[in-house]
């Protein structure tokens, strides 16, 4: 079904080239990367199927989205999450009973209301983080300490440029800018 690297495409002889010479021009480095972006989407795609059969895979978005940013309406944390409010409504409810999250009066409109992270919550949150951190550090373990530093600092000039893109061609304040200031600084 899937083709590897090593199989034919045009792909794998732009990669073998940038393999051999350790350079690649911007079309070269294009098209690596957008077959490499393809791979990783579908590998977090088939990460978080899986996770959302586990208890608690939607909160920690949520959660983190409220321990990073502070305090917001539930509308807004749909809107930044890319969730349907009726789905964010049903785990706010869940995470209130729980004791995770708390509502209070929005000070500027009454009618409406703040959420915010408990002490539970930042806990539950931090304890999510240390079990992804986890993961990923026994997957990074065999590589050498430079390749880990470049990786990270690679991946953070990708997204700020991606941020950057996003901005400059939704600077309307789309659902697209949205998503661009989601990613610009997500730290969860």
């Amino acid at each position: 079904m899937g083709r590897t690297m090593g199989e034919g495409t045009v792909h794998d002889r732009e990669s073998e080239v940038i393999r051999a010479t350790g350079v690649a021009s911007a079309e070269e480095a294009a098209s690596g990367l957008g077959t490499q972006i393809v791979r990783f989407t579908r590998l977090v795609a088939a990460h978080r199927h899986r996770t959302k059969i586990e208890r608690g895979a939607g909160e920690r978005v949520l959660l983190a989205r409220l321990v990073r940013d502070g305090e917001q309406r539930a509308t807004d944390l749909a809107a930044e999450t890319f969730l349907d409010l009726s789905t964010v409504s049903r785990q706010v409810r869940s995470m209130v009973e729980r004791g995770l999250i708390e509502r209070r009066p929005d000070p500027e409109d009454r009618r409406g209301t703040l959420l915010r992270a408990t002490d539970s919550g930042r806990a539950a949150f931090e304890e999510y983080r240390k079990e992804r951190d986890a993961r990923l550090a026994a997957l990074l373990a065999p590589w050498p300490a430079e390749d880990r530093f470049q990786l990270i600092r690679l991946m953070t000039r990708l997204n700020d440029d991606l941020v950057q893109d996003q901005q400059t061609r939704h600077s309307c304040g789309t659902h697209s800018e949205a998503a661009a200031q989601q990613g610009a600084s997500e730290h969860d």
